[in-house]
């Protein structure tokens, strides 16, 4: 990979770069002013570049890295290289779209969900609780659901604030999803109250776990219903 290559699209990243954005960015925990859609668009010019995306993501650099996720080839990456970008992905932003965007979509995604689960760094294991949610709701064969309910009622309340809002998550999805599960989950929600008073927008709907819940049920119902 040349390296003036690299240096173009750092360029052309360093031309997006909106102080305004960066501001707003910021109070999220996330370092860049990049314009996401803008981002998007430069991603899809620049198409699929396994090679680049390696480059970009070794600057550190949060927009370079936020490139690097949409031109990536998530099959390439090693379970080990994988689980050492997942560490080294520091602003929520990243770590979001990492796990999303490639994580999920790796043949080592049950694996890293079963080691990054307990996982001490909070962070991390806040990526295993979202490949968790992910398999509740689309492939929960083999998961233990009771399980995960005793183990968020024990450590919710009190879990740092990205493990927290993955488990609550995990919570809304077992809600939502399964029926057998619901009461339960509707209880657990309201008796520790996380999220309750989280400010949500005008036709949002809260993350306060028993609101989704019910919420989401709701439309599913619906769905059903004029179907």
């Amino acid at each position: 990979m040349a390296e003036t290559v690299v240096a173009e699209v750092l360029a052309e990243l360093a031309a997006l770069e909106d102080p305004k954005a960066r501001a707003v960015n910021e109070k999220h925990g996330d370092d860049h002013g990049v314009n996401l859609g803008k981002l998007r668009a430069l991603a899809k010019r620049l198409k699929t570049q396994q090679e680049l995306a390696r480059r970009l993501w070794e600057t550190g650099d949060t927009a370079a890295r936020l490139l690097a996720i949409l031109i990536c080839r998530p099959k390439a990456f090693g379970r080990d290289e994988l689980d050492s970008m997942l560490r080294d992905a520091r602003t929520p932003k990243v770590h979001d779209w990492f796990v999303n965007y490639v994580v999920k979509k790796s043949p080592h995604a049950e694996e890293l969900r079963l080691a990054w689960f307990a996982d001490p760094d909070p962070v991390v294991a806040s990526a295993g609780w979202a490949l968790t949610t992910e398999r509740v709701a689309k492939k929960p064969a083999g998961l233990d659901l009771a399980g995960l309910l005793d183990v968020i009622e024990a450590q919710m309340k009190d879990a740092p604030d990205r493990l927290q809002w993955a488990m609550n998550h995990c919570l809304a999805q077992i809600g939502i999803e399964h029926a057998d599960h619901r009461t339960r989950a509707l209880a657990i929600g309201e008796r520790l109250e996380v999220l309750k008073d989280y400010p949500t927008p005008p036709g949002c709907t809260s993350p306060y776990a028993p609101i989704w819940i019910t919420e989401m049920v709701r439309r599913k119902n619906e769905g059903t219903t004029v179907a």
